[in-house]
């Protein structure tokens, strides 16, 4: 079996890139492929007996096989829900690129299939030089983009899919992730973006009242990453 391995991105914050890393991991394991994931940089963590602890990184941590210790999947804690690269100079640990990418290497290429999440859209910043898309440019992993559908979801996403071409990597994929069922013409949203995202459409996750993995994971499609 091929390893492959993902740069998974969103249009915006909050915008379900845990969630749909979680359900893609959940699809392969029950596809019988072994899973690791990483979120090598995450603030907004809680002070815990083992140490800061990202609620999005232990999701992801609770579902890959085999298991992968805390630190493997986020070595990089941050306590402030603040941009990452402030609160990692206000905690004296300085972000980069080489540094983030030495971390994730020591993961990659273990598992059959592997997603590495990013943290906000495509081009929050690590340091004044650097930003997290230069992460996913030096690993060389496709990407997927999780669009969170709600009203502006078209201009984020036609904007973020153009800065990953031109940052030279390709779009293994794009996930309609449902944030307002109320949104006027959903579907015309949807159907817009699959008219101009030239990549495969990976799934249409609806509002769900309880998002686990196994829910999430029961509307995507990973045929088009894994062949």
């Amino acid at each position: 079996m091929a390893k492959h391995a993902f740069f998974v991105t969103g249009t915006d914050t909050g915008v379900g890139k845990t969630c749909i890393a979680a359900g893609l991991l959940q699809a392969a394991n029950s596809r019988g492929l072994t899973t690791a994931a990483l979120k090598p940089v995450a603030a907004g963590c809680e002070r815990t007996p083992e140490g800061l602890r990202n609620e999005d990184a232990l999701l992801l941590q609770s579902v890959v096989n085999p298991p992968l210790d805390y630190e493997q999947i986020n070595p990089v804690a941050l306590e402030p829900a603040i941009a990452p690269h402030i609160a990692a100079l206000e905690a004296r640990r300085p972000l980069s690129t080489d540094r983030l990418a030495g971390y994730c290497r020591g993961v990659l290429g273990q598992a059959d299939f592997t997603v590495v999440e990013g943290a906000g859209g495509w081009r929050v910043p690590l340091n004044p030089a650097e930003t997290l898309a230069d992460l996913a440019r030096q690993l060389n992993l496709p990407v997927i983009l999780v669009v969170g559908v709600r009203l502006g979801c078209l201009n984020h996403a036609l904007l973020t899919a153009e800065a990953i071409a031109r940052d030279g990597l390709p779009l293994a994929g794009w996930v309609a992730n449902v944030l307002d069922s109320d949104m006027p013409r959903l579907r015309e949203n949807v159907d817009a973006l699959g008219q101009r995202l030239r990549a495969p459409f990976l799934g249409w996750v609806p509002s769900l009242t309880s998002p686990t993995p196994s829910a999430v994971a029961e509307h995507l499609n990973l045929d088009p990453l894994i062949g």
